[in-house]
């Protein structure tokens, strides 16, 4: 599978708190992470693939490492890319894609 292994791990480890609500899916070509069953996070290549509410797009979508998902080669509803730097947080990402989740349920 063609996706950052490293970052995977370190999702991983970051969402460990988390227990049996997190599982992982090959999604995308890449994996994803589901809260009780929804996308919360997830890496495609070496991009990190969040869903975010829709009440807070516009603000993520500020960051310069930001953009609209566009897997399919148009934009993705609530989806976003991250391109992570050495010293992003995370978890901050790893927070907004439960958020959604959580909105979800």
């Amino acid at each position: 599978m063609a996706y950052n292994e490293l970052l995977a791990d370190t999702l991983r480890n970051l969402l460990v708190p988390y227990g049996d609500e997190i599982q992982e899916k090959k999604m995308f070509g890449g994996i994803s992470f589901l809260y009780h069953g929804k996308m919360c996070v997830g890496i495609v290549k070496n991009e990190l693939a969040v869903r975010v509410i829709a009440s807070k797009i516009d603000f993520v979508l500020e960051k310069s490492n930001v953009r609209i998902m566009d897997f399919t080669k148009r934009p993705m509803k609530e989806f976003i890319f991250v391109n992570p730097t050495p010293t992003e947080d995370l978890n901050y990402w790893i927070n907004i894609g439960v958020e959604h989740a959580k909105s979800k349920i």
